[in-house]
């Protein structure tokens, strides 16, 4: 017998399947061409796909195996690199702040050295300065350290072992020793661990729901299918994907970054991480506070050079300059904060791993949310039933038995045929698992409707053992199974599309009795499919016949069949969604749905959970998004208010994600499979589900939502909300009192004072010891009532708005004029001309003490101030945040000591107050915190004058 010639390009096959030569051919397998391998060899018979990839019904044997490893690899994702730990450290002395200050430190100790005599000053200046940069580090690296790595290695998700044949024996091995041409067996439960092409399907079922975000089981098939997408291919299976009903056997086409799953990990490291808004926003404070301070430590130093002060006299004097003005205590401050918020929101579910994310969730504009698993419980659920023209409601969501079907009696046997035909099993609950199915999620459902209405599945399949069965199939969109009851008689039953499966009917079943399928009765029942689809139903038809062989031919199976009714199922939406989208529509948020699923279905969902309102959504597929350009893409988004994207890939995630920010919008990504993490990495913030969702969409998002709840997104963007508040206030805390250290500076260099009114090393004292506390305790002021009930801030709002820096000046312009007031009076107080001062003179350290003691008092006063935008205070209460008071005691508590004890004394130079001293200092503070009463006073009899004008 003539064979026929082997495809160009591959090894002829002896009759055993092996090459003719007996060897691994020299060509290369398809794994390493140009294309989808896969989708290659999809097209072709059996035979053919073992040929094409160089493999063999029997599999590899070892030493092919190893030969093949060691010339394509590992079946593995490369690992996600998070950097040396040294290199993460040494990052946070790259922060502008911290580059400004250790060159400051480095230029002190040169002065130092080259000082005669050194004036022990100058070596504790730059010693100080080189602590603060050490501790702001520290602080920095601490907490993004600790909130880092919480989710699990991309290689989890892969499955550990696998079954394959070598040299025709099966054997387990970890999957990562896969190699091309392999041949594994598979069966349900099976995670499948790379791209294969099934040879051998026995009502093989999968779940891609990881790579295409459909939840549903799709049927698998070993006969070569038309060329066209992998993804749409019924004979591949692919790695990241599961086997949920059937055995198979089947030829690895492609492994590791060649794979389905492969190609999304590449899309997911090639998308840049997102900068969030505060990141940008800090980084310009710092380019222009930097800035400023430099270019003010400058120009001070070129008009004090000429009056013939000594050189290191003058350079430190323009240093502290420079040093009041840069807030040293802010990096510090806003990673605590930002940490405060992070321990928040972990108590609410909500892990952040990256702190600055926690602030870019209060300012998110638009939520692209997906459907499975996110908005719905990715449980399908029986919800309706009809029979003999009487629609019967089912309670009870998820696959927990729990609920019952209202007048069951009609539909009895309706649900006993229909688990019957079914291949799914219902497991109970182990340990903290709850009840979950085996198989396909419908037949799933149809199996807990049966027990609800008090069926046995496993007792009804021993009365009624099956004989036969034919697979569900595309084609057909029909499943039949062939029974033998106790009296020895075969019954088919038949489950499937309700117009496929009524065009086999010839009858209705009604209680037992067989009655003719008149015209009417199928008007009727066309119109109850009708309807439950309407709502958003997945419908099933059941039938079933007596035949008298019991394997009949397919024809004679599903023909002459007696209508028995239809089931309504869903994925029932979470149950504190439709609460989270009301939230988010309060606080201005737009939803918009971006799902691989249909669009009746993922319309359905958006109706229940709110997303959806009006009567006409834009619904928008993959194929319309390929035909539009960018400018088409922008103008869609803008012109929809309620938008869902259906039937969409990874890349048009992506693409909808950079739209949406080119059009100015803060863009939070919700999802929970492989194919949302392309999107999650882009976006602004990335919300992954942490119980639910895959390893490789933990890894790309910045937040994970440890119970699955989107609830939880609403609470985090509150939190976050709430976060940018509290870093405004103590911004207006921080910078206020920096304006108090600087215009002393100026004040006394334009009257023509030889010293500074406030030394480098007190500022730092200020900076880092008395501030440092209440500004954290600013930071961790509670969540304020009506923040969830305004719109979003605009991405381009400044941190530094005009309202904030309008704050700033005057906060910092009353504690300014006071503190000159206090030094330059004790100045004239001593009767001692300018010229002779010296930093020994008791009156000039009196002075300065006077100074500092003054910052720290008014600050105490200011840190009341700041804690409302428009509210009094004392209508807040002065004892709602007890931690700002403690901080407060403490920062004048250090300040007595720096004042009174000796050895502080003799490294900040100053000298002890008197107790009117204390009183003067006070006053001023009270009257710093009476003018902002006053000022917010105005602020409110504006608004209610604008309210009454409005009314």
């Amino acid at each position: 017998m003539s064979r026929e010639p082997a495809p160009r390009g591959t090894a002829a096959l002896r009759e055993d399947g092996r090459p003719s030569n007996g060897t691994v051919p020299a060509n290369k397998p398809l794994s390493d061409r140009s294309g989808s391998p896969a989708a290659s060899v999809s097209s072709l018979p059996a035979r053919e796909a073992f040929a094409a990839l160089n493999s063999y019904p029997r599999g590899l044997t070892p030493a092919e195996a190893a030969v093949r490893q060691a010339r394509y690899g590992r079946n593995e994702l490369p690992g996600v690199s998070h950097g040396h730990v040294w290199a993460r450290l040494v990052a946070q002395f790259t922060d502008l702040f911290a580059v400004v200050l250790l060159v400051s430190s480095a230029i002190t100790f040169l002065a130092y050295a080259l000082e005669q005599p050194r004036d022990p000053a100058t070596l504790q200046l730059a010693l100080a300065i080189l602590g603060v940069v050490l501790l702001n580090a520290g602080i920095g690296f601490a907490q993004e350290y600790s909130a880092e790595r919480t989710a699990e290695s991309l290689q989890a998700m892969v499955p550990h072992t696998c079954r394959v044949l070598r040299s025709g024996d099966p054997r387990d091995l970890p999957a990562r020793e896969l190699v091309p041409g392999d041949v594994v067996l598979l069966e349900a439960g099976d995670a499948v661990s790379a791209d294969c092409r099934l040879v051998e399907a026995h009502e093989v079922a999968v779940n891609n729901a990881a790579l295409t975000g459909e939840s549903d089981a799709v049927t698998r098939v070993a006969e070569p299918v038309p060329a066209g997408p992998p993804l749409e291919a019924r004979n591949l299976v692919f790695m990241g994907t599961d086997v949920i009903a059937g055995t198979g056997k089947a030829v690895v086409c492609s492994i590791g970054t060649a794979t389905e799953f492969g190609r999304i990990f590449r899309l997911t490291s090639a998308a840049p991480r997102q900068k969030t808004p505060l990141q940008r926003q800090v980084a310009a404070m710092a380019r222009r506070v930097a800035g400023v301070a430099l270019a003010t430590g400058a120009v001070l130093f070129a008009v004090r050079a000429p009056s013939g002060q000594p050189f290191v006299d003058t350079f430190v004097f323009s240093l502290g300059v420079m040093v009041a003005l840069v807030p040293e205590g802010l990096p510090a401050t806003l990673s605590v904060s930002l940490a405060i918020g992070v321990r928040r929101m972990a108590r609410r579910h909500a892990l952040v791993k990256q702190l600055l994310a926690v602030e870019a969730l209060g300012s998110t504009s638009v939520v692209c949310t997906d459907k499975t698993g996110t908005l719905t419980q990715a449980e399908m659920t029986v919800v309706r039933l009809w029979a003999n023209g009487v629609l019967h409601s089912v309670a009870g969501v998820g696959y927990a038995p729990v609920g019952v079907v209202a007048d069951a009696g009609p539909v009895r046997e309706l649900l006993r045929a229909a688990t019957l035909c079914s291949n799914a099993r219902l497991v109970p609950p182990t340990g903290r698992d709850g009840w979950r199915v085996l198989g396909d999620t419908t037949e799933g459902a149809l199996l807990v409707a049966a027990m609800k209405a008090g069926l046995d599945p496993a007792a009804e399949a021993a009365r009624t053992p099956r004989v036969a069965e034919h697979p569900f199939d595309p084609v057909r969109k029909l499943m039949s199974t062939v029974h033998r009851d106790l009296d020895g008689n075969c019954l088919v039953y038949v489950k499937g599309a309700p117009l496929e499966l009524l065009a086999r009917c010839d009858a209705v079943d009604r209680e037992g009795t067989r009655e003719p399928l008149t015209e009417d009765r199928r008007t009727e029942i066309t119109t109850a499919a009708d309807d439950m689809a309407g709502q958003g139903l997945r419908v099933l038809a059941v039938a079933r016949r007596r035949v008298d062989s019991p394997r009949p031919p397919l024809g004679d199976t599903e023909s002459g069949l007696a209508f028995l009714g239809l089931a309504g199922m869903y994925d029932p939406p979470r149950p504190e969604v439709q609460d989270a989208v009301d939230a988010c529509r309060r606080a201005g948020i737009r939803i918009v749905m971006v799902t691989g699923d249909h669009p009746l279905t993922a319309e359905a969902v958006a109706r229940r959970v709110g997303i959806v309102r009006g009567r006409a959504p834009s619904v928008v597929t993959g194929t319309r998004l390929d035909a539009l350009d960018d400018d088409g893409l922008t103008a869609l988004l803008a012109s929809s208010a309620e938008l869902l994207l259906c039937r969409v890939s990874p890349e048009h995630k992506m693409r909808v994600v950079t739209a949406l920010q080119r059009r100015g919008e803060v863009v939070a990504v919700t999802g929970d499979g492989a194919n949302d993490a392309p999107a999650l990495k882009h976006a602004d913030i990335g919300v992954a589900m942490g119980a639910s969702g895959t390893d490789v969409a933990r890894e790309a998002a910045e937040m994970v939502l440890l119970d699955d709840s989107f609830a939880s997104i609403t609470t985090a963007v509150g939190l976050g909300r709430s976060v940018y508040r509290n870093i405004r206030k103590f911004l207006i805390y921080l910078f206020s009192h920096n304006i108090a250290e600087l215009v002393p500076i100026l004040a006394a260099t334009f009257a023509g004072f030889p010293l500074v009114p406030i030394t480098a090393v007190q500022i730092l004292a200020i900076d880092l010891g008395s501030d440092v506390l209440p500004a954290l305790a600013l930071g961790a002021e509670p969540m304020e009532r009506d923040v969830m009930d305004s719109p979003p801030r605009p991405r381009r709002e400044r941190l530094f708005s005009t309202v904030v820096m309008g704050r700033i000046l005057f906060l910092g312009g009353i504690q300014a004029l006071g503190v000159c007031a206090a030094f330059f009076w004790h100045i004239h107080a001593s009767g001692i001309p300018y010229a002779d001062f010296t930093k020994s003179d008791p009156a000039y350290r009196e002075a300065i003490t006077m100074v500092q003691a003054g910052i720290v008092v008014s600050q105490f006063f200011n840190s009341l101030a700041v804690r409302t935008d428009r509210q009094s205070v004392f209508r807040a209460g002065l004892l709602a945040n007890p931690w700002l008071l403690a901080a407060g005691c403490f920062g004048i508590g250090l300040m007595a000591a720096i004042s009174y004890a000796p050895p502080l004394r003799a490294i900040f130079n100053t000298a002890p107050l008197a107790v009117a001293d204390w009183a003067v200092l006070t006053a001023f503070g009270a009257l710093l915190l009476c003018a902002e009463e006053a000022r917010k006073w105005v602020l409110r009899r504006r608004g209610d004058s604008s309210k009454g004008e409005a009314r």
